[in-house]
């Protein structure tokens, strides 16, 4: 019942920014807790950063802190990814992800729901 959608993906140069956004259906943002992961082709999906809904906790990857940015906006039930400083390594497919029973930690398997994906491809 749980409906997530990513937008905002694309091309982008290194050292550049970008946002994704990841609007949901059938689950407020402000509950449980929202996060985001991303999967180069080859390799596993990897955590990049999650927040919870009670309070605001946010959580990110050591490799994306100080980078990326969190961030809700409960009017418009919206989670949002900013990226800067983008790197060519930072090219995957970013996914959205809602979970019911978030504590912390990095396993896609606290997250029970998933977006479809969108593209960010940073050239170098």
């Amino acid at each position: 019942q749980v409906h997530l959608v990513e937008s905002g993906g694309g091309l982008v140069q290194a050292g550049g920014s970008l946002r994704l956004s990841c609007a949901a259906s059938g689950r407020t943002v402000s509950s449980g807790a929202m996060g985001w992961f991303r999967q180069a082709p080859g390799k596993e999906r990897e955590f990049v950063t999650a927040i919870k809904g009670s309070g605001g906790r946010t959580y990110y990857a050591d490799s994306m802190k100080g980078r990326f940015t969190i961030s809700r906006d409960d009017a418009k039930n919206t989670v949002y990814l900013q990226m800067s400083v983008l790197k060519p390594e930072d090219t995957a497919v970013y996914y959205c992800a809602a979970s019911t029973s978030y504590i912390g930690g990095n396993s896609p398997a606290n997250f029970d729901s998933w977006g479809q994906g969108t593209q960010v491809t940073v050239s170098s």
